[in-house]
């Protein structure tokens, strides 16, 4: 059964639809992880003997996604502000009249909600981390393929001095490790949330739990996630991490897919996607839409993450709206964020180079690229002063005669003895990009 309901398809976000995080994040996934916090809550309870071991079987027999109509929880939701009050109430007639009084016991609402987000979002991150991966292998073999390819380095949208497209693809892939480290630090962090109506655990011990840490600690154990050294109903830690490295991680892939947006101009064309889309108006064109879609999601995920973090701010020991505003947002972010962690991982493993192109550029400006090296290279012959000035004329000569700066310089009896060719070469002035290269992919 897909997690993606018939309402929840998103026709308007092609960035993620279809993607892992789309079934993972989805209203049915959703609820699920509803029902398997309220079933691991029983579960722990029987496990200190604080309810019957029959009644953790029933609940997590009943606790399937396939039992409960959506749509009605839903609209039953209104009622109360959050979608486990009515779902309590279902779950608790499912399991039946003998068991269903340990249903929820001594939770709150926003126990279930917060622990439930927790799952949600440790079973997307798994998925984006695979993806993250794909991307990282895909773009160190270009990397390594194009470890000495020159091209143009750009800086204010002007050529610079030479780069290589080896150490492009190599910064790309370093954004996306990094993207990896961060998430994997929060995703191995989420922890349980169980506190009770308002974070004292209270009602816990009137149902005889003597070590309320000893409950916490089963709870999340049957979840799989931390065991927290507090509620944290109001200490919402946990969602701020979430918005932190989610926004970092579309920021990171974005950049990759500005750059390529740019090199895959049509005057520019030293890259393309391997599969470019389609125009409706336009049957000649291969649009970068791999790019564009993770462009986009690298657009909205900042504005996404302020609101949660926003929410920190959070009065009393339950917010009125602080807590409630943040569930869409998060559940956008983490869709937002695996669909550009797919369409990143299709871009890199697709990505088309066109080295002759770059080199073709690097002429673009008949040698006035290496104008840099020029001006350290000739110093020691010419003087400072006197290299700055001949550079600075043939510079104007160069625009306004369209020959190349190298034959230019050749004509200047004071350089005969100058190995010119060397020195206005652009690709022998990459610095050190190669080594660069080589020590970005130690990275693993």
């Amino acid at each position: 059964m897909t997690s993606v309901g018939p309402d929840d398809t998103g026709l308007l976000a092609p960035g993620w639809a279809g993607s892992p995080a789309a079934s993972a994040t989805g209203d049915r996934a959703y609820l699920q992880a509803l029902l398997d916090a309220e079933a691991a809550l029983t579960r722990a309870q029987a496990t200190l003997d604080l309810a019957p071991s029959e009644a953790a079987a029933a609940v997590t027999e009943a606790a399937d996604n396939g039992r409960f109509d959506v749509r009605s929880l839903a609209e039953r939701a209104r009622g109360g502000g959050n979608p486990v009050i009515p779902l309590v109430a279902d779950l608790t007639k499912a399991v039946g009249e003998e068991y269903g009084p340990y249903v929820h016991r001594g939770a709150t609402s926003q126990d279930i909600m917060d622990t439930a987000t927790m799952l949600v979002a440790v079973r997307t991150l798994d998925l984006i981390l695979a993806d993250l991966g794909r991307t990282e292998r895909a773009l160190a073999r270009l990397a390594a393929d194009h470890r000495d390819t020159a091209m143009p380095g750009r800086t204010l949208t002007q050529h610079a001095v030479p780069t290589t497209f080896g150490l492009k693809a190599a910064g790309w892939r370093s954004l996306a490790l990094d993207a990896r480290d961060r998430i994997k630090t929060v995703r191995d962090s989420l922890p349980a949330q169980l506190g009770g109506a308002a974070g004292t655990l209270a009602a816990f011990t009137v149902y005889g739990a003597a070590d309320t840490r000893a409950l916490t600690a089963a709870f999340a154990r049957e979840l799989g996630l931390r065991e927290p050294p507090l509620p944290w109903h109001t200490l919402r830690t946990p969602i701020a991490d979430l918005a932190g490295c989610l926004a970092f991680a579309a920021g990171a892939l974005g950049k990759a897919a500005a750059d390529v947006l740019v090199l895959g101009r049509t005057e520019i064309a030293e890259v393309a996607e391997g599969s470019g889309g389609g125009s409706s108006a336009m049957p000649h064109k291969a649009n970068p839409v791999r790019s564009t879609l993770i462009a986009a999601a690298a657009r909205r995920a900042p504005q996404l993450a302020a609101t949660l973090y926003g929410s920190l701010a959070a009065e009393d020991e339950r917010p009125a709206g602080a807590w409630h505003a943040e569930w869409e947002p998060l559940r956008d972010l983490l869709r937002l964020v695996g669909g550009a962690a797919r369409d990143a991982a299709e871009l890199a493993e697709g990505l088309r180079v066109h080295a002759d192109a770059m080199r073709e550029h690097l002429g673009r400006t008949h040698g006035l690229i290496v104008s840099e090296r020029l001006s350290a290279g000739l110093a020691p012959v010419l003087g400072r002063a006197r290299a700055k000035a001949l550079l600075t004329d043939l510079a104007a000569r160069t625009y306004n005669e369209g020959r190349s700066l190298a034959e230019l310089l050749a004509e200047e009896p004071e350089l005969k003895d100058v190995d010119l060719d060397e020195l206005t070469d652009p690709a022998r002035y990459t610095g050190s990009a190669g080594a660069l290269t080589d020590r970005a992919l130690e990275r693993r």
